[in-house]
């Protein structure tokens, strides 16, 4: 006991509550350098930190996913157990994608926050579809015609389908073959994750620098501060309201009645990387720390969590698709324009074939909601209504997303008859 108390004073305060830390000066800096000078004047100094943390992160998420992909599905040894556990997670990301879509247009029905909205804040859209891409093309270019580009590009989804053949194909050759590889792997996999612990060590600088920007243009846009009172704030109250009981209600009792574990240690273990995702409006960017603490703090074995977060990250969008309902029914309302009960369901349809088919794709969830709308016939003009508040939305959802893909491995592992650390 007392070797451990020394342990813990040797290691000073929390990483997740240096993180907290960090967005809350990072909230204040905003405001105050914002009195001071213009944005456009001081950001270049602060930004600079934030640029080198998160692509930091992005320099080590294709290596952790290759790798912890390959190693997990050469682990699982036979085709029996690679089939059973992706049937089980991709049952579980289509329920609860639907749940969440599901909470948000309820809510959103009945507080209708864009009824009387304001059609002048409307910002400019015209970028906002130009990397839309057919979900049948999505699904085709999951196949990576030259694996090469894919890496270079970190187009996830072919990385994952190459990394789930290759480690597939380990087992399939020489024995002596199969374990060199596996060590090889496996040496390459531990390297990566000290690099991620370096990396994230400077998380509370990073986060510090990413909200210090954030904050200061929003509060160097008066108009952008005004228009979130009128129907926005009402807007913006409906989404974190909807992913609060997604992430608070929703997930939580999934992780008690069908994982049978604590769902407030399990946030409590998982809370840097939640930080993370919330900070960096990344899932992406947490997934190395997602996956570090499921094994290392859950006890989530790395066949699961290597398998399950990786494919989650990419196409379990919890929080993206509550929001990207929400704000279909708002634009409509803003509109004046009725949407039948099948064409509810239309979105909620449409909005968890999104999920797959705009996966790695710059701005998925703009991209999303333009497939959402057009799905249902909405103007696509109607967009420029949140885009004022579309980083506060950002945040929280990116953090359930990130805490929906955790209580899938949580789940997927009790299934499997795994004992966790939860």
């Amino acid at each position: 006991m007392a070797e451990e108390k020394q342990e813990e004073k040797k290691k000073g305060l929390a990483l997740h509550w240096q993180i907290l830390i960090g967005i809350g000066l990072g909230i204040v800096a905003g405001i105050l350098l914002c009195k001071i000078a213009p944005y456009e004047q001081w950001s270049v100094y602060v930004s600079w930190a934030g640029d080198i943390f998160l692509r930091g992160l992005r320099m080590i998420v294709i290596p952790v996913v290759f790798t912890s992909i390959a190693l997990g599905v050469a682990g699982m040894g036979n085709t029996a157990a690679l089939g059973r556990i992706a049937g089980k997670t991709l049952l579980y990301y289509l329920v609860t994608t639907a749940i969440a879509a599901t909470v948000g247009l309820t809510l959103v029905n009945i507080v209708k926050p864009g009824v009387g909205a304001n059609l002048n804040l409307a910002e400019e859209v015209a970028s906002v579809g130009s990397g839309e891409v057919s979900f049948i093309d999505q699904i085709v270019n999951i196949v990576p015609s030259n694996i090469f580009e894919s890496l270079s590009k970190g187009d996830l989804l072919p990385i994952i389908f190459f990394a789930i053949l290759f480690g597939f194909f380990m087992n399939k050759v020489e024995k002596h073959h199969a374990a060199t590889l596996t060590n090889l792997f496996k040496a390459i996999y531990e390297v990566i994750m000290k690099i991620t612990m370096f990396i994230i060590r400077l998380a509370p600088f990073g986060v510090f620098a990413i909200v210090t920007g954030v904050v200061g243009k929003q509060a160097g846009n008066p108009q952008a501060l005004l228009s979130m009172a009128g129907s926005l704030g009402v807007f913006l109250l409906v989404v974190w309201g909807g992913l609060l009981i997604q992430g608070g209600v929703v997930l939580p009792l999934l992780v008690r009645v069908i994982g049978k574990q604590n769902p407030w240690r399990h946030i409590a273990k998982m809370s840097t990387a939640l930080l993370t995702a919330f900070s960096t409006c990344s899932s992406g960017a947490a997934l190395p720390i997602n996956i570090r603490d499921s094994q290392e703090k859950c006890g989530i074995s790395n066949k699961i969590a290597s398998f399950v977060l990786p494919l989650g990250c990419t196409i379990n969008m919890n929080g993206t698709a509550l929001y990207e309902c929400v704000t279909a029914l708002f634009i409509a309302q803003a509109y004046g324009i009725d949407l039948s009960l099948a064409q509810q369901l239309m979105i909620i349809f449409t909005a968890l074939l999104a999920a797959v088919g705009t996966a790695g794709i710059p701005m998925a969830g703009m991209v999303m909601l333009t497939i959402v709308l057009t799905a249902v016939g909405l103007p696509l003009e109607g967009i420029g209504l949140v885009l004022a508040v579309e980083q506060l939305c950002d945040m929280p959802r990116t953090c359930i997303n990130t805490y929906g893909d955790s209580c899938g491995a949580v789940i997927i592992a009790h299934s499997e008859g795994e004992q966790l650390t939860i």
